[in-house]
């Protein structure tokens, strides 16, 4: 789903899309979209910030807040609001990737199958459950727990928490994750792991267990506790 007022740019985004195998659908404004979302339900949604009838940030959080309803869709903005702080907010918003304009067409493209990769099932490697202190990542279910309570993560979230896990309490950095969670295609900077972290640490705090993910300054991140494997 492109949501996009500059008709110029809507076409050139699909176009480039479905050469590259992608169905896509087209909205002008929020309004539009919404109607879209509820039907589509979409995999990505392309967002420009500037609309003519809402913010994208608005709309941004609009979809994370609605969840399920409109299926969890990646998001990617694309705008041509270039501040580091907007690439910030964004992503603390729930944005999965932040293009600026102007921008590369086939890089766009790049960036949509590597978001939709993120969000493929993990498949099971070795054992089926990992365990680290109080954390359990079972990964058929695709579902991570924190003394028996299930954590609401995002599929980028669990992914992070895995690897930590897999890590058995050593410390993984920031381009360690980088790598593990988005690949070595992936555009971003250190800062995309740390908003993630700080979502990550929100849901343990609901569970009073926001002491199982620990800071080590100037190297990176790693969970608390002895490791164990389960079948």
């Amino acid at each position: 789903m492109i949501v996009e007022d500059d008709a110029r740019i809507r076409e050139l985004v699909a176009f480039h899309l479905a050469r590259a195998g992608f169905e896509t659908a087209q909205a002008a404004t929020a309004a539009e979209a919404r109607g879209a979302w509820a039907q589509r339900a979409p995999d990505v949604v392309i967002l420009d910030l500037m609309l003519p009838d809402a913010s994208g940030w608005d709309v941004c959080r609009e979809l994370r807040e609605a969840g399920e309803s409109f299926g969890h869709p990646a998001v990617i903005m694309l705008t041509a609001l270039d501040a580091e702080a907007d690439r910030i907010t964004g992503l603390e918003l729930g944005a999965d990737d932040y293009v600026t304009k102007p921008f590369s067409p086939r890089e766009l493209v790049a960036r949509v199958r590597a978001v939709l990769r993120r969000r493929e099932p993990v498949r099971p490697e070795g054992a089926e459950v990992t365990r680290i202190g109080a954390v359990s990542i079972h990964r058929r279910r695709v579902e991570a727990s924190v003394n028996g309570q299930v954590l609401p993560l995002t599929a980028t979230e669990f992914r992070i928490l895995a690897a930590l896990a897999d890590a058995g309490g050593e410390v993984c950095s920031r381009d360690r994750l980088l790598d593990l969670v988005w690949g070595q295609d992936f555009y971003g900077d250190r800062r995309t792991v740390d908003v993630h972290i700080r979502h990550i640490r929100e849901k343990l705090a609901a569970v009073n267990a926001e002491d199982v993910l620990e800071t080590v300054r100037g190297f990176g991140y790693r969970l608390r506790g002895g490791a164990g494997k389960g079948s």
